[in-house]
């Protein structure tokens, strides 16, 4: 569908993609905290509030997007195990459980030498999630850090930051004015998930700069993949190792050749367990939200199967690390070895938003000899 005279600058992400959607023009106010960001970074705001590309009408097209295959370096398969050069910069570390989270403070992210981010992606590739409080950084400025770490995804459809493509807003009063958000439907963000798990590149590392947040409630969840494969017995993990499962998007799209069938999800196949290149580890890498089916098996076979795996990663309290935001605040993780979830509990009574820039990784990959965290950091694993 193409974009009418008075909107011909809406573009899709990619330039073949012909069949496309001009998304509504938004006009909900900003909150304050961040509007004063947005116009301090040199954000042109007076176009309106986010950007949104135009959006693939088309599967195909949809799941052409970065369809190819390219090399990844981890930026933390460079780095010092010692990680001396961030954390002697840093005036505290602080790990917020034994198995997961980690806050660093006293450093402005915008900051880091080369020689710090790699360390920081070795810190995050082994703690899954890195909190660094009280940052003054422009979407500009996260986008840069997002690059260093890998192609940074720009997605098809998520609004973004005028003039800075790669750079997602997370609004939730944006998303209640596409579907309503209630108590008992919080929908969004606001369940356990990975992100980009169907791209054929999925994400790696994902940073989320909240500048504005409710003053009770909002916090997010992440769980460890590393210690939720853990927690299966060494038998169980051999059913699954190796196995492949189907993944799928967030985002629909209708079928070019059979339009009236409904709405579809882009799917990839890629591996239920996987390897971190940076530390050799194994990680469960399933999520109820967005992992279809495992392949090669019987729907009730598969659902028995993965209804486990997700029961063990979400109901196990003690591999997971529940993070209370302030203003001004970036969470950086692992989406290789991590799922999360928003909680919802301040039910839009309060502003939230945010920024969010995704490095794409690997193609994901198993090795069946790579060791657990557990047995990698000498802490029984049977």
């Amino acid at each position: 569908m193409a974009p009418s005279a008075t909107e011909i600058e809406v573009r899709p992400i990619a330039s073949h993609i012909k069949d496309f959607v001009v998304q509504n023009k938004d006009t909900l106010p900003l909150p304050p905290a961040a509007r004063a960001r947005l116009e301090k970074a040199g954000i042109d705001l007076s176009n309106g509030y986010p950007e949104r590309p135009g959006k693939p009408l088309y599967l195909d097209d949809a799941t052409s997007i970065r369809n190819v295959d390219r090399e990844h370096i981890d930026a933390g398969a460079r780095a010092d195990k010692s990680k001396s050069a961030l954390f002697s910069a840093a005036k505290e570390v602080i790990h917020l459980t034994a198995h997961i989270g980690t806050e660093i403070v006293g450093l402005q992210l915008k900051d880091l030498t080369d020689t710090q981010k790699d360390e920081l992606a070795l810190l995050i590739a082994e703690r899954s999630v890195v909190f660094f409080r009280d940052q003054d950084l422009s979407p500009q400025d996260q986008k840069k850090l997002g690059e260093y770490f890998g192609e940074v995804e720009i997605h098809p459809q998520v609004p973004h930051v005028p003039g800075v493509p790669g750079v997602s807003v997370l609004w939730p009063a944006l998303m209640a004015t596409e579907r309503k958000a209630s108590f008992r439907q919080p929908g969004g963000a606001s369940r356990w998930h990975t992100d980009l798990v169907h791209e054929k590149h999925p994400a790696g590392i994902t940073h989320l700069h909240n500048d504005t947040v409710p003053t009770v409630g909002g916090d997010t969840l992440w769980a460890s993949g590393y210690a939720a494969y853990s927690k299966l017995s060494p038998e169980f993990r051999k059913i699954i190792d190796g196995r492949e499962a189907i993944y799928t998007s967030a985002h629909t799209y209708l079928d070019r050749n059979d339009p009236n069938a409904g709405p579809k999800h882009v799917e990839r196949i890629h591996p239920i367990v996987r390897v971190h290149p940076a530390t050799g580890w194994k990680a469960l890498w399933v999520n109820r939200a967005m992992t279809k089916s495992i392949v090669g098996l019987d729907k009730g076979e598969s659902d028995a199967i993965l209804n486990y795996l997700y029961d063990v990663y979400e109901s196990n309290v003690d591999i997971q690390v529940r993070f209370k935001w302030t203003p001004r605040t970036s969470a950086l993780w692992d989406n290789r070895i991590t799922m999360h979830n928003a909680s919802w509990d301040y039910e839009g009574l309060e502003p939230r938003h945010g920024t969010r820039v995704t490095s794409l990784a690997e193609k994901p990959y198993f090795v069946a000899d790579a060791p657990t965290r557990r047995e990698a950091l000498g802490l029984e694993d049977a």
